[in-house]
């Protein structure tokens, strides 16, 4: 596919206008980052694979690429999560660098570490892999000591900046650097004096005490965020960073650091606003802080990586979508596979649709792009054929004959996504287990139990028959027995699977097999 052909993705449009706005250079520097104050959820994802997806279209441009990813591990805790074990210990920590939160799941050294790892231990499965940042370790090693000075030096500028956005303007003796107190170490404290060169002044609020501290040796002092940020762009040469709409709406924090980052002799990134996720039935913008999330493992558990990052590839960042658990879930995998179809050529499309459909797929996938398709088989029947071998994908596949080798482990990791979500997510008639022997007989009169023992006779010969003539000769049992077909279509469903209704009947009985099938019936003789 040529370059031109390429640039209609959005994600190889963006490569081109930071190429074309920051010039050639060697390394193209592309950031991410958050605070870790609880379970990272899908809709901080968004921005991650938003980067990434970016950063892939760059390194296919033949660029260099850095791609940063800053855990923003010394901002203040300021809410106990409803999520968290031991609550009550927590709040004695509020006000506090959250990298001095103990883990109250007992596993890492502090709260922030806990939700770093979480995420960082998952992300190369999706195919992530970028370079962490932390910045309570950077803060507290002096690297951003000149950075401290120079917003300090700049004061007077940056509150115009932040004033110009501001209903109530900042106050006379405000400073644009915050302090976690070496009394209490929480950041309840105000600054009282700078020296002009190295030496920051301060007050402990609650205990009164005042200290001054070295900008290059303290670990106590920090930026606000919005001049964190600016100052890191500089820092770090941030070419592109993209943030939601919280950050980009007007007077928001992208608003007053593009500002900003030319006093710390930086430019702004190229960046994009991306849309908030929503879960599917339930409305409203996630949050961490509630501990009310839905966190990538979740979305892990229903779709493969690959149709994961589909979920993002395929719809651009300014359009709000949601995450699906319902039935959608169907359709999200069948438009999936036929994406894959395209990109293959065993689909028909027009060369609009193949174009767009191609470099969907060509982003969907986690390392190379492979040889062939994956095993096309439509999710619903996989659910089916998982509870017809009780979760047992080995089965499955076993019975699956023209299964290629290539393609046995991504087939398993559908039938681990395709086995969660039938018995944890998918509505209730979607949902059967065949009976067994140690189940009661299913409560039929005389004339419905010769019609499911001559269903019995025919299944018996069951390799005879072609789907279609074996639903023909249930029809014809029903008529035999003089039983309207719903009814007798019922009756098998529960003597069956102990339901009114269930999947398509003669291809149910094909795909669970006589050998299956056949004693449950004969228990009617």
């Amino acid at each position: 596919m040529s370059k031109q052909t390429k640039s209609l993705h959005w994600a190889d449009i963006y490569a081109d206008k930071i190429i074309r706005e920051k010039g050639e250079k060697d390394v193209y520097t592309c950031a991410s980052g958050i605070t870790p104050s609880g379970t990272v959820h899908i809709g901080n994802f968004r921005e991650i694979i938003s980067v990434d997806l970016v950063v892939k279209a760059l390194r296919e441009k033949g660029k260099n690429v850095r791609f940063i990813y800053s855990w923003d591990d010394y901002d203040v805790f300021r809410k106990v999560p409803k999520n968290m074990p031991k609550p009550e210990l927590l709040e004695t920590y509020l006000r506090k660098p959250i990298t001095s939160v103990p883990d109250t799941n007992e596993k890492w050294d502090n709260y922030a570490q806990a939700n770093e790892k979480a995420v960082e231990a998952l992300l190369p499965v999706v195919g992530i892999v970028p370079e962490y940042l932390y910045q309570a370790k950077r803060y507290q090693k002096g690297m951003y000591a000149e950075g401290l000075r120079r917003a300090l030096e700049k004061k007077e500028e940056i509150k115009a900046i932040l004033n110009n956005f501001r209903s109530t303007p900042l106050a006379d003796d405000w400073f644009p650097v915050s302090v976690f107190s070496n009394f209490t170490g929480k950041d309840t404290t105000t600054v009282l004096a700078w020296d002009g060169k190295w030496g920051l002044t301060y007050r402990d609020d609650e205990t009164m005490q005042e200290e001054t501290v070295d900008l290059r040796e303290t670990s106590a002092v920090k930026l606000p965020w919005r001049i964190d940020w600016p100052m890191r762009w500089a820092f770090e040469g941030v070419d592109f960073e993209p943030a939601g709409k919280d950050h980009h709406s007007e007077g928001g924090s992208f608003d007053t650091s593009k500002d900003i980052v030319l006093l710390f002799d930086g430019t702004p990134p190229v960046s994009f606003q991306y849309d908030f996720i929503s879960i599917k039935g339930r409305g409203g913008k996630i949050s961490s802080s509630t501990g009310e999330v839905v966190s990538l493992p979740d979305v892990l558990e229903v779709y493969t990586p690959e149709v994961t990052r589909y979920l993002f590839a395929g719809t651009r960042p300014n359009t709000e979508f949601a995450i699906s658990f319902d039935l959608d879930v169907l359709k999200i995998y069948e438009d999936y596979d036929s994406c894959e179809r395209i990109y293959f050529g065993l689909q028909a499309a027009n060369e609009k649709r193949k174009a767009k459909e191609t470099r969907i797929y060509e982003l969907s996938q986690v390392g190379e792009i492979p040889k062939e398709p994956s095993y096309q088989i439509p999710f619903r029947h996989l659910c089916n054929l998982l509870q017809v071998h009780s979760g047992d994908a080995d089965a499955v596949i076993a019975s699956l004959p023209d299964v290629l080798p290539s393609q046995v482990e991504r087939l398993r990791q559908r039938c681990t996504c395709a086995y969660r979500w039938i018995t944890t997510y998918s509505p209730e008639d979607f949902r059967w287990v065949l009976r067994t022997q140690e189940d009661p007989l299913a409560d039929l009169s005389e004339v419905q139990k010769d019609a499911i023992v001559a269903l019995a006779d025919s299944v018996a010969h069951l390799e005879d028959f072609t789907e279609k003539e074996f639903s023909e000769e249930i029809y014809a049992i029903a008529k035999r027995f003089e039983i309207n077909p719903p009814e007798f279509f019922s009756i098998c469903y529960q003597v069956l699977i102990a339901k009114e209704r269930g999947p398509k009947l003669a291809g149910f009985i094909k795909t669970c097999g006589k050998e299956k099938i056949l004693p449950i019936l004969e228990r009617y003789k």
